[in-house]
């Protein structure tokens, strides 16, 4: 029989917490595959998460090499920063933000370097009150015009997360609550805010050649 390489597109999943629970029953990893097979696209695509939680920029430059560029990926999600902002406030080990650009710039030349298309996420938020007044909203802002920039620098898609979340709280949070909306801590997603993001990333993912 002859050998029949496998030509199905890689996709990985990098980042944190938000990541490693997107591969939960409803999480959003699970519900782009769901799509995946919904527009029977399932000989084309292959996704494998590669999330851990508490994990920083920096800590996706040290697993690097062995979570994604050993798996060979052709298309390389990065999803990360929310830890970087939230553990400065937390418990003091968060990243100033010319470290964060530093380490996220290091991250993307390695993927480039293995051949792998890229989409950057920006991270969504902390905390869900509107109009920046949750407590590190200026700061967080700071962090996805980082990524906006390096997007923009590298060629890359952008999936601006921020930006879809924004929006939506400002059209269903009525009551202006902190939680509860699209997370169930401020943070980590509940099913709402996992189908916006699995719907922004499908979008996002398909327009990468």
């Amino acid at each position: 029989m002859a050998y029949r390489r496998d030509t199905k597109k890689r996709i990985i999943f990098f980042g944190d917490s938000i990541t490693e629970q997107g591969k939960a029953l409803n999480g959003y990893i699970s519900l782009i595959n769901r799509q995946i097979e919904a527009e029977d696209l399932v000989k084309k695509y292959q996704t494998i998460g590669a999330g851990i939680s508490g994990n920083r920029v920096y800590d996706l430059l040290f697993r690097i090499d062995a979570d994604v560029l050993s798996k060979s990926p052709n298309i390389t999600v990065v999803y990360i920063g929310i830890n970087d902002v939230w553990c400065k406030v937390k418990n003091g080990t968060g990243l100033d933000i010319d470290r964060y650009e530093k380490f996220y710039r290091a991250v993307i030349i390695k993927l480039l370097a293995a051949h792998s298309k890229i989409v950057l996420c920006t991270p969504s938020v902390i905390g869900e009150k509107q109009n920046n007044a949750n407590a590190q909203d200026n700061d967080l802002n700071l962090y996805c015009d980082v990524v906006r920039k390096l997007a923009k620098e590298y060629n890359l898609v952008l999936c601006d997360l921020r930006e879809a979340f924004v929006y939506h709280l400002q059209q269903f949070n009525y009551e202006n609550l902190s939680e509860g909306i699209l997370t169930t801590d401020g943070v980590h997603l509940n099913d709402e805010g996992n189908k916006l993001v699995a719907i922004r990333l499908w979008e996002a993912i398909k327009q990468v050649n």
